[in-house]
């Protein structure tokens, strides 16, 4: 018999520290809002993980998404380059209007 309240204890214990991360709230919350559905979805499991965040990116694509971030900085800086490069050619063909003057 003291076996069996151990385990209640344990239980007891795992569904207070569940209530109180707010797993409990969060989980019951996109199953009311499956409930709610007029059209359900064909996959249940797809809904929840989407509602609930895990439909995030993976380990995979946040990689690809990284190194995308990295080709299109260094293109960002190349552009920059070129931009003031532009800027300075200008400069010597067309001189900056003097401070004052009217055109």
């Amino acid at each position: 018999m003291a076996h069996y309240r151990a385990a209640d204890s344990k239980r007891e214990q795992f569904r207070r520290y569940l209530d109180k991360s707010g797993v409990i709230d969060s989980l019951t919350n996109v199953l009311v809002t499956l409930y709610e559905e007029t059209d359900k979805p064909n996959n249940a499991l797809d809904f929840v993980k989407l509602h609930l965040g895990a439909g995030g990116p993976g380990p995979a694509d946040a990689e690809a998404l990284r190194l995308e971030l990295a080709e299109l900085q260094q293109k960002c800086d190349m552009l920059v380059e070129e931009n003031k490069g532009l800027r300075n050619k200008l400069l010597q063909y067309e001189p900056m209007p003097e401070e004052g003057a009217e055109e």
